[in-house]
């Protein structure tokens, strides 16, 4: 399991046009399922998530975690996060889990978050979403389980 987080100030989804989900001051993050990944990946994933110390203090160091700030959670299910582009030139997801066993990973996920988290919003799996971002720093973090 692979995720992308975002350090935001402002995050949101679109899906035909029409928002679906936003959120303010958090932490935008895109989940990558593979075949191999269990619920306890997802589970320490969420963990390290929520932990990371990726906020700035009052002095600008970053010092402070998601919980620490109160931050609010976009997820968005992403399988490209699991190309494997070693070979050719077109990225191969033979690796990717298959879409009934990466949603109930994905949902699992959420789940996790939402009990960690003051206010989580989600795209929609396996959706054409149009995600828009005011990333903070910007500031990255690729973890994987």
């Amino acid at each position: 399991m692979k995720i992308v987080m975002q350090r935001v100030l402002k995050a949101s989804v679109t899906v035909d046009n029409t928002t679906i989900a936003t959120i303010n001051r958090g932490l935008l993050v895109f989940l990558g399922a593979f075949a191999e990944d269990t619920e306890i990946m997802a589970e320490q994933l969420v963990d390290k998530m929520s932990k990371l110390r990726i906020f700035p203090d009052a002095n600008g160091k970053s010092n402070l975690s998601a919980l620490d700030v109160n931050a609010e959670v976009l997820v968005v299910s992403q399988f490209t996060l699991c190309a494997d582009t070693k070979k050719g030139n077109r990225p191969s997801f033979a690796m990717a889990a298959p879409p009934d066993v990466a949603n109930a990973l994905y949902e699992h996920f959420v789940e996790l978050c939402r009990h960690k988290f003051a206010k989580v919003q989600t795209g929609i799996f396996a959706a054409d979403m149009k995600v828009s971002l005011i990333n903070d720093g910007p500031y990255t973090v690729v973890l994987e389980a």
